[in-house]
């Protein structure tokens, strides 16, 4: 049942709701036997009643077909707390303040998780007059480059696109810069030490 719906997810979003299985089946248009069934892993709720059941307990139907209710405790919009996903099939970026449940291509996307950088990832930066130069020195090939070069602020944040056989490198303006993304399309995401 984990690779559909799970029943424990729906009895843990519904009892957070104060409903009764009564209750949820009112709201969806089914008998309150289907939900018990669903609860116990004895069934499964049928593809046409996603839409409704996920709007019923306040979720997506991402989150409830991957299981996880994603709780954005990130409230206050700090930047420095962002998310960057990536779609390995298209190459989209998408961009989050807090957690999120991001599907691209028909994928849920993992967010990122930034390394320091190695050797062969090496993040530069320089301030020249009031913006970030920032470098790295890494092939840009067809197949192996830096797809692009992020800025977080507490406040914002500066995004850079670089394609193959272009330079691995951006301005940013420095503002209160905190940190430095670049994401390598074979090896991932790095980020600088804080710099402030």
């Amino acid at each position: 049942m984990d690779s559909y719906v799970t029943g424990a997810m729906i009895r843990s979003l519904r009892e957070k709701k104060k409903m009764t299985q009564e209750d949820l089946a009112d709201r969806i248009h089914v008998s309150s036997k289907a939900v018990s069934k669903w609860e116990t892993g004895r069934g499964y709720p049928d593809i046409s009643l996603l839409e409704s059941l996920a709007k019923a307990l306040d979720i997506s139907v991402i989150e409830l077909l991957s299981g996880d209710a994603v709780m954005n405790g990130n409230r206050v919009a700090n930047m420095t707390k962002s998310r960057v996903y990536v779609c390995p099939v298209c190459g989209n970026v998408i961009r989050s303040i807090g957690d999120a449940v991001v599907s691209c291509c028909g994928i849920t996307l993992p967010p990122q998780e930034a390394e320091a950088p190695d050797v062969d990832h090496a993040i530069r930066t320089e301030i020249i007059e009031d913006e970030y130069y920032v470098s790295v020195d890494h092939p840009m090939t067809k197949d192996h480059y830096i797809s692009f070069l992020y800025a977080v602020s507490d406040m914002g944040s500066q995004f850079v696109k670089l394609y193959p056989e272009g330079n691995a490198e951006a301005r940013f303006k420095v503002g209160r810069v905190r940190a430095v993304y670049a994401f390598c399309n074979r090896h991932g995401l790095f980020r600088t030490a804080d710099l402030r």
